[in-house]
């Protein structure tokens, strides 16, 4: 997959959807920065941080994608594929539902997805040695460079979201001591029920991740 980089970008996320658009750049393609000032994070907060943390966007075809991957839990296989990569550098990398990475209890990073035409557009953030906005991080000497071509290579085999979830499902029970915002309201996850597709049952109603 071809690598576009650049010293500094507002969001590399933005960047590459515009461009996508644009009809500027193809997928699959990815974009990576060295430092990002605007960010995309979840709930429409910003993700900014320094040089030497990592700040990517990865652009795939949803026909590229495996056929049994539910699009609404698009940010969980993108996400669970990196901690994966990430447990090489540390082994108590873990996986928040839906999108964030976790440090044992801290956040270092989180993943958001987005759909525009035939294509789906990951940006990740990860804080590898500087933390920022409150946040941990990895303590990593991984250059981004490298963390991200480790990643593509992963994704590039495409595996099956069964085989996906099936290891996450064991990993999500150290969710539940932790909450997410659902409409704008805090739900604890303790009695969330996790769903095959990727989903979850809180309070009798179902809850997906569209991030």
């Amino acid at each position: 997959m071809e690598i576009r980089s650049f010293p500094k970008l507002p969001s590399t996320q933005r960047y590459l959807i515009e461009s996508l658009r644009a009809g500027e750049l193809q997928a699959p393609i990815a974009v990576i920065t060295e430092e990002q000032y605007d960010g995309v994070g979840s709930r429409e907060n910003s993700w900014e941080g320094e040089r030497g943390n990592f700040f990517a966007s990865v652009a795939v075809k949803i026909t590229d994608l495996p056929e049994d991957l539910p699009l609404s839990s698009a940010s969980i296989y993108f996400s669970f594929i990196m901690k994966k990569i990430l447990l090489d550098y540390n082994d108590k990398v873990w996986l928040k539902w839906p999108n964030d990475l976790y440090l044992e209890a801290n956040k270092i990073g989180g993943t958001i997805t987005q759909k525009t035409g035939d294509i789906l557009v990951c940006g990740i953030g990860i804080n590898l040695k500087k933390t920022q906005s409150g946040y941990d991080a990895l303590q990593s000497d991984v250059s981004p460079v490298t963390l991200l071509q480790k990643y593509l290579e992963a994704l590039e085999e495409f595996p099956k979201w069964k085989q996906v979830f099936s290891e996450y499902q064991v990993e999500f029970e150290y969710s539940r001591s932790f909450s997410v915002h659902i409409e704008n309201r805090k739900k604890s996850l303790s009695d969330a029920r996790l769903c095959e597709d990727g989903s979850l049952m809180i309070e009798g109603k179902r809850v997906y991740s569209l991030r």
